[in-house]
């Protein structure tokens, strides 16, 4: 696919709007290009983000904008003040939702303060050292740590060190590794690309290289978790790098791999264990040679991902076979400080290392934004905001394809909410010309690990991933990081974002933003400097042209889709063919193998996949029921909730009328020809001492009028058959139900 080249994207004046809910890609229904949103020259001179004066911005360049005005909102100069100071308001609480939910340790209350103050120690005190003393440290601190000799550390360990070209320690390792060989309990965070896989690894090593010897003394004295399998392999090979000079061995347990050649490793009792929660639980019960009984140090990689209600179960049996007396690590680049969230750990006094503010990202990143629109600002007042995200979603692949055309070409990683518009855009990637992988779910652990190896040599260009890799992977040369969508959660965009600009390197993340996600844009506004925050335009002609070429390969994907799906299904018709020829063949065996167990039952399984997905999904839909006037100026929302106030005055006014109806339908008679009279308590006294004779008196004239008309009292005792069987039921029968007295 050839398109023109424009001089450049940020000085084009034209801007082309797409953006997804659903994270699927519909072919069907591309938008034509006369909806293409071509903005006008007062929208090209806004700054994106307009409303959110960034820090260090200039508040009275926009004198006639609300400074707390929604980014993606439209202006209206016809409104007067009091609309203006309503809108603010609107604002005002969604900001604050936002700072409740940020829980910074600005917003912190005494009394939490004061449980934090108890449950952490200082780091002067871990270290040794009284407030005085490390004041007057402080000046000489960063020369002492300047190299990691330092530390005094063993030779083979500095030996490693140095064949990875690990000269200077990074913060988050100068104040980690001295309490990690004092052997105290860490709660660490530091931005994305800081060094925490090394800042737990070299004081673990280091205090190996002390363990005792000897064949009696071989056990499992350290296990580390991490939440996805390519993050734990990633470990692993950075363990294994940093002790070629040791005798440390480790052991790799993570699903999709064999797990009899891990039961074989786990046999020879390696001193570290790199593991998911799944596997390791399934070999401390399924293997029998194994166990964590002994293990001295415990660390949790990603620890607020672990700390999810997806893995409370899972963690939970891990950290009770563990001993009471370990050491406990967690690193995060979005580590939590709540206690009530850590203290199911059992920690001892944990020290809290937080390198960088809370939520922040790299100094060096440059973060792009496009704005993106789903219907045009002249449809109808009335119309529905599910119109405008189809359109959005329907013209969001097209603007990701210019953008991979025509500006990011090299090792650029893809992030998407679902694994089927992962596959479907490397389907339309590869048809435009585009070298791409992917990277999800859905993919064996072969392939998965085969696409990241791909991009990692420059096999591909582009690597179009889920979350499953946007926490800890470290690939060198990533450039560019696109999120095809805005996530749901803040501290998923920031490990998103943390794939680049690392080590302090420069990198460029670049986000297509739509209505729905300005409530999470303008919380990254917050917490991003405004130097780093850029408005990137692109042209609408060049956006339509690529939109007109995937409606004319709609077809082609659809054909490829059909045949991958044949495909899949002759393969497992032949893999449940083999499966029965194994059963039959080596019946003996298998069913002499002990069966595998599993500390859940299979509800309790499904029941926490459901929670782990409940992380992510409910966001996204609070977002959206809470931006139903999105796209629309101040008159047309006033214009909407008046319609709505309306609707609510009309449907209380019909359940008033239905609750008179019911009143005048109780006060009718029961039974046909009576006339029910209000009885007082006298009455009512009176009625009973007269019962057995006015019930005799019923029956008899029920008897000679033959079903007629009786007197009021025996009206209720002495029921005729006619009254049981019609008149209770309000029938028509004979001219006498309700239908007929009406």
């Amino acid at each position: 696919m050839q398109l023109p080249r424009g001089e450049s994207d940020d000085e084009e004046d034209n801007e082309e709007d797409e953006v997804g809910q659903d994270g699927e890609l519909e072919f069907s229904g591309f938008a034509d290009e006369d909806d293409i949103d071509v903005q006008s020259e007062e929208e090209d001179a806004d700054e994106f983000g307009g409303g959110i004066v960034p820090a260090g911005g200039d508040a009275d360049s926009e004198e006639d904008k609300d400074d707390d005005e929604d980014p993606l909102g439209s202006s209206d100069d016809d409104e007067d003040d009091e609309d203006e100071d309503g809108e603010d308001d609107v604002s005002d609480q969604d900001d604050d939702v936002e700072s409740a939910s940020e829980a910074d340790s600005d917003h912190e209350t005494e009394v939490e303060k004061a449980r934090k103050a108890a449950f952490f120690a200082s780091e002067e005190t871990a270290n040794g050292k009284t407030s005085s003393s490390a004041t007057k440290d402080a000046a000489t601190a960063q020369d002492a740590l300047s190299s990691f000799q330092s530390f005094s550390l063993s030779r083979p360990l500095l030996r490693g060190l140095a064949a990875l070209s690990f000269s200077t320690p990074t913060p988050i390792q100068s104040r980690t590794i001295p309490i990690a060989l004092a052997g105290k309990d860490i709660v660490a965070g530091a931005v994305t690309g800081s060094g925490k896989t090394a800042a737990f690894l070299i004081p673990i090593l280091e205090r190996l290289a002390h363990r005792p010897r000897g064949g009696s003394e071989a056990k499992t004295r350290v296990v580390v978790l991490t939440p996805t399998r390519e993050l734990a392999v990633q470990c692993f090979n950075v363990g294994k790098a940093l002790a070629r000079y040791t005798d440390v061995r480790f052991c790799l347990c993570v699903g999709g791999l064999s797990s009899k050649s891990q039961e074989q490793e786990l046999k020879t009792r390696p001193e570290i264990v790199i593991a998911t929660p799944g596997r390791l639980i399934d070999h401390i019960r399924n293997s029998a040679s194994f166990g964590i009984d002994d293990v001295e140090i415990l660390v949790m990689d990603e620890a607020d991902r672990m700390l999810e209600e997806g893995f409370a179960a899972e963690l939970n049996e891990i950290i009770q076979a563990t001993p009471k007396g370990r050491q406990t690590m967690l690193f995060s680049a979005t580590m939590t400080d709540d206690v009530d969230e850590l203290v199911r750990l059992s920690l001892r006094r944990p020290v809290r290392l937080f390198v960088d503010p809370k939520r922040s990202t790299a100094t060096k990143l440059v973060q792009e934004f496009v704005r993106v629109r789903g219907a045009t600002g002249g449809e109808a007042e009335g119309s529905s905001s599910a119109v405008s995200r189809r359109t959005e979603d329907e013209a969001r692949p097209a603007l990701l394809i210019s953008l991979c055309l025509r500006t990011f070409r090299h090792q650029v990683i893809i992030f998407v909410r679902s694994k089927k518009l992962a596959h479907q855009l490397k389907i339309l990637f590869g048809l435009v010309g585009l070298a791409a992988a992917e990277l999800h779910g859905d993919l064996s652990q072969e392939q998965r690990l085969g696409s990241l190896q791909s991009f990692k040599e420059g096999k591909v260009d582009f690597l179009l991933a889920t979350d499953l890799a946007s926490r800890g992977l470290d690939i060198k040369g990533v450039q560019t990081v696109i999120n095809y969508d805005m996530p749901a959660q803040l501290e998923v965009y920031i490990h998103r974002v943390g794939r680049t600009a690392r080590a302090g390197k420069e990198g460029r993340a670049v986000t297509l933003v739509g209505e729905a996600d300005r409530r999470l844009l303008k919380a990254v506004l917050k917490k991003s400097p405004a130097s780093q925050v850029r408005h990137r335009l692109v042209p609408a002609d060049i956006v339509g042209q690529v939109r007109d070429q995937l409606a004319e390969l709609r077809s082609d994907v659809e054909a490829v889709l059909a045949e991958e799906k044949e495909e899949k299904a002759l393969q497992l018709a032949e893999r449940e063919l083999k499966r029965g020829e194994n059963l039959v063949e080596h019946r003996d065996e298998i069913m002499s193998r002990p069966k595998r167990t599993w500390f859940q039952t299979q509800q309790e399984k499904e029941e926490a996949s459901r929670l782990s997905l409940r992380d992510y999904a409910p966001q996204r839909k609070d977002a959206q029921g809470k931006d139903r006037f999105a796209g629309l100026s101040r008159r047309k929302k006033r214009t909407k909730m008046a319609r709505e106030e309306g609707a609510e005055d009309a449907s209380a006014g019909r359940a008033m009328a239905a609750q008179i109806r019911a009143a005048k339908r109780e006060e009718k008679p029961k039974e046909l020809g009576v006339v029910e009279r209000k009885k007082g308590k006298k009455e009512g006294k009176k009625g009973k001492k007269t019962k057995s004779s006015a019930q005799a008196a019923g029956g008899a004239k029920a008897g000679a009028v033959g079903g007629g008309a009786k007197k009021s009292g025996g009206a209720k005792k002495g029921k005729s058959a006619f009254s049981k069987d019609f008149g209770e039921r309000g029938g028509g029968g004979g001219g006498g139900g309700k239908k007929g007295r009406k």
